[in-house]
């Protein structure tokens, strides 16, 4: 935040430079990246008005209930996260309720040992995967989501033993977004033996990513939420997902899996009416053809 009034943005006059403290850790790299690149976006779109602008970006993990400290004893401007984030209470932040990735870390994919690859692709319904054991991480909210729906976790360690213990048979699956599955794969899963992305289920819940903004910060929150209306109205948002994401309908089979759809009970109200909609995934330039 640096020396910005605590009113937050001056008023345009051509000569201050606005220093916006992002944090964005505790995600996969393909996340950052593609988060960074939306608020780069929103920034841009905001510059005649609200004026010059860069960035202070924080990658430091903080583990478990540590990332509630992000606007107080941390003292970052923002960051993206879950809607109905558990760690922060009412009043602790404000949200921008405008979709970042069309929903698509509610899209989630297993990881799972090679040699259980036919055991995934013998289900057929929720009962068969629902008696399976889904490994997670301490702290995730996937686990509340999970156990509410009559699944059965293992929460227990790290993202960073998490495929460790998957291959040592502690546990069946653990499921990934479908924005993140493949470099989640690529860049952990992948060193361990034996650990394969499942070719069949496909779970689905309402899982949102908006921006959460310091509470001290309102001018800021109003420029994010004036800047994102911009670029969804230009279809620049559209664009930055495309890149990303256009073809992962493709390359992760989404239209031929079996699907199982999950209630959120954390979510906030206006979102429990998302639902899957994998043709709104598919690349803009790809439906035209």
């Amino acid at each position: 935040t640096g020396d910005r009034p605590e009113s937050g943005f001056p008023e345009n006059d051509g000569q201050i430079t606005t220093s916006v403290d992002f944090w964005n850790g505790n995600r996969s790299a393909v996340r950052q990246v593609y988060e960074r690149k939306v608020l780069i976006a929103i920034l841009e779109a905001t510059e005649d008005e609200w004026g010059a602008w860069e960035i202070g970006e924080s990658l430091e993990e903080y583990p478990g209930d540590d990332e509630a400290l992000v606007f107080t004893e941390k003292s970052h401007d923002l960051f993206v996260t879950i809607a109905g984030n558990q760690k922060f209470k009412e009043g602790d932040m404000i949200v921008i309720p405008h979709l970042l990735t069309k929903n698509l870390l509610g899209y989630r994919i297993p990881i799972i040992r090679e040699e259980d690859a036919r055991l995934f692709d013998s289900i057929s319904g929720p009962e068969d995967i629902q008696k399976l054991q889904h490994g997670i991480p301490e702290t995730w909210s996937d686990a509340t989501i999970f156990r509410h729906n009559g699944y059965n976790v293992v929460e227990e360690g790290n993202f960073d033993d998490i495929f460790d213990r998957l291959q040592n048979g502690l546990f069946d699956y653990s499921a990934y977004g479908a924005n993140e599955v493949l470099g989640v794969y690529e860049n952990r899963a992948s060193k361990r033996e034996g650990l394969i992305i499942d070719q069949n289920v496909l779970l689905f819940y309402p899982f949102p990513l908006v921006f959460y903004i310091n509470p001290d910060l309102p001018q800021l929150a109003q420029r994010i939420e004036q800047g994102l209306q911009n670029i969804i109205a230009s279809g620049k948002l559209d664009a930055i997902f495309d890149e990303h994401y256009g073809t992962i309908t493709e390359q992760l089979n989404l239209d031929s899996r079996r699907l199982f759809v999950l209630d959120n009970p954390l979510i906030p109200d206006e979102f429990q009416d998302l639902a899957p909609d994998i043709e709104n995934l598919k690349s803009v330039i790809l439906l035209r053809e």
